[in-house]
């Protein structure tokens, strides 16, 4: 029996009830949980026999500034190779207390990419073994992905329009 998106909900919800809110955009199953459940739901979809998901494809995050209490979503890819299935789990954080359990120790790639997530968006990983700027330099005090700087300096000139032949 092939597995779907249908049984990994059903298993899913089994397991972790009613916490757990479901959407499917472009076919991709997508479970959003509460924060403090993350490392539990992904132990259970690595231990799971029948949902296998044992490798985890990417993590990021992204920053929702006009969600208050929970600006900062981070974004795990997860994927069971045998049964050529994939599937999208999202945990949102505050901005103020950006705090997720590493999955470092269940999956090695999660090592730099929660490193990376912290360097751009601050989000904390608890128990992380070297959660440390990856990309940016060791003095920086702010996180630059974050919505909440400009992306160019306004006061440039070399970047108008009629520097371009527009204006």
């Amino acid at each position: 029996m092939a597995l779907t998106n249908e049984i990994i909900q059903q298993k899913l919800t089994e397991k972790f009830g009613e916490q757990l809110t479901w959407d499917t955009p472009y076919g991709l199953l997508t479970v959003t949980a509460p924060a403090e459940m993350n490392l539990k739901i992904m132990q259970h979809l690595y231990d799971d026999e029948t949902l296998r998901f044992r490798f985890m494809t990417d993590l990021t995050a992204v920053h929702y500034p006009e969600r208050a209490g929970e600006e900062l979503c981070v974004v795990y890819l997860l994927h069971n190779m045998q049964d050529n299935i994939r599937l999208r789990l999202k945990v949102y954080v505050p901005s103020e207390k950006p705090d997720v359990y590493t999955a470092s120790k269940l999956f090695s790639t999660a090592n730099w990419m929660e490193r990376e997530a912290y360097d751009f968006f601050g989000v904390n990983f608890i128990g992380h073994p070297n959660l440390i700027r990856i990309m940016n330099v060791d003095e920086m005090e702010h996180f630059p992905m974050r919505k909440e700087y400009e992306m160019e300096d306004p006061t440039r000139r070399d970047k108008d329009d009629e520097m371009f032949g527009r204006g």
